[in-house]
């Protein structure tokens, strides 16, 4: 015979498995919908792919919103378009920054051959970033 002792001693297994897959299951989904990382090193321009770059400086709020706007077009453009950042404050970005005498928040396009063909400052919305490698 049952008793409402072991009936609630069943029970609460139950429901701790439920609580672990659903938290499971969020965590799940959070990682699928955070965005995936910029490459920060820059060996890929000139080998096929226009390459759209940005001198990221953590010290600007400017460079978050230009991020996330990069983010976006780049679901759009898919694996057309290469997205790098170039950090300042590290040798990648510094020599890049150097080569090119770029500036803190500033985009510069390369052309699938390597060759840089545009640059301007952000924050450029997700539209006209796909406009502009266009």
């Amino acid at each position: 015979m049952d008793t409402p002792q072991s009936s609630s001693a069943r029970k609460l297994p139950l429901a701790a498995i439920s609580v672990i897959a659903i938290i499971v299951a969020v965590i799940g989904l959070v990682v699928m919908v955070m965005p995936k990382g910029f490459k920060t090193t820059h060996e890929d321009i000139g080998k096929g792919k226009p390459a759209v770059v940005f001198v990221y400086d953590a010290g600007l709020a400017v460079s978050n919103s230009q991020t996330e706007q990069m983010n976006e077009a780049r679901a759009h453009l898919g694996d057309n378009v290469l997205f790098l950042l170039a950090r300042a404050g590290t040798p990648d970005g510094d020599k890049l920054i150097a080569n090119y005498r770029a500036s803190s928040a500033e985009l510069l396009l390369f052309d699938p051959s390597g060759k840089l063909i545009k640059r301007k400052f952000a924050v450029s919305d997700a539209n006209e970033l796909m406009r502009w490698v266009r």
